[in-house]
């Protein structure tokens, strides 16, 4: 078996959907639609959150922090996926290869931890209404915009000197039209069990530990709310949290369904591997900006008012 090291392994090949590549430019109107939605919606967020001066509030900026992670991670998958099912060019570059996967995954876990400080805003909001303002005010927003940001740098950034100590095979498939840490380590003929323990490391301190702050923080809401005499009272506040809870729902179902799939799903076919990837990728972007656009009036009012204007 022939071995390659990273500064002679040959360029890995991506994969779109296998025996429909004759087909690959009419699904690629898809995927067009789909990153068209999540690059225009995302980008109205920010623009009207930083246009009008009434929704310069703490739920706001954390939702352009969410917005404009979307629109990192589309941009970070956008370009090899057009270049593979438009000009049917598989081929990546190992370095190219890793560069794309840390700002997949940067991007990825930044999503994760800024749901998380959506939470606590919500519990804030909730729990200290009258000093709502003075305890998320706009220095601590930005150290926690700083500290998420930090974090995700730190526990990603080796990841790329891991995998380059590694010999790999002649095989360099990989299994979707973007590169992932875990895709390209199972191309690895040498010993991969320290990255896959790295791995394992990153998906528990920060997916694991955000699911479970998060879930402690709607915990005690529900305790607050609980304790709210009135009804429609008890109705305002959960309504406040609607979005949240449906972007959280966006992000972690798709990601548990790749997770269970990989894990117990070895006689799935294939293309169920490969849609559950595009699906968690690309769902979160695509849906944010409608829920939030439903949900929020604040939002829904000054993009149709900017639309109105055109």
């Amino acid at each position: 078996m022939i071995l390659f090291n990273s500064s002679t392994y040959r360029p890995f090949l991506l994969t779109g959907f296998p025996g429909l590549e004759a087909s690959h430019p009419m699904i690629s109107i898809l995927f067009c639609a789909l990153y068209l939605i999540a690059l225009l919606g995302n980008s109205a967020i920010l623009v009207v959150i930083w246009v009008e001066p009434s929704l310069h509030a703490p739920m706001y900026f954390f939702l352009s922090m969410l917005a404009a992670s979307d629109l990192g991670l589309c941009a970070s998958t956008l370009p090899t996926l057009l270049k593979l099912f438009w000009f049917n060019v598989p081929e990546i570059e190992f370095d190219a290869c890793l560069t794309q996967m840390f700002f997949i995954h940067i991007f990825s876990l930044m999503e994760s931890g800024i749901l998380l400080a959506m939470a606590f805003d919500r519990f804030v909001a909730i729990s200290n209404p009258l000093r709502y303002t003075t305890i998320l005010t706009d220095v601590t927003i930005v150290k926690i915009g700083v500290g998420l940001s930090i974090r995700v740098m730190a526990v990603i950034f080796p990841a790329p000197f891991l995998l380059k100590r590694l010999k790999f095979c002649e095989t360099n498939e990989l299994s979707h039209s973007y590169c992932l840490h875990p895709d390209i380590i199972k191309l690895s003929c040498s010993d991969h069990r320290i990255n896959s323990i790295y791995g394992l490391i990153i998906i528990l301190i920060t997916f694991g530990m955000d699911s479970l702050f998060i879930l402690l923080s709607y915990l005690k809401i529900l305790i607050i709310v609980l304790g709210i005499a009135s009804q429609e009272e008890q109705f305002k506040a959960l309504n406040t949290c609607v979005s949240h809870i449906c972007a959280v729902l966006l992000v972690y179902v798709p990601m548990l369904g790749v997770s269970i799939i990989h894990r117990f799903g070895k006689h799935v076919p294939a293309v169920v591997h490969i849609i559950m990837g595009y699906v968690y990728l690309l769902v979160p972007p695509v849906l944010n900006p409608v829920v939030y656009c439903i949900k929020t009036r604040e939002i829904r009012t000054h993009i149709l008012g900017k639309l109105l204007k055109i």
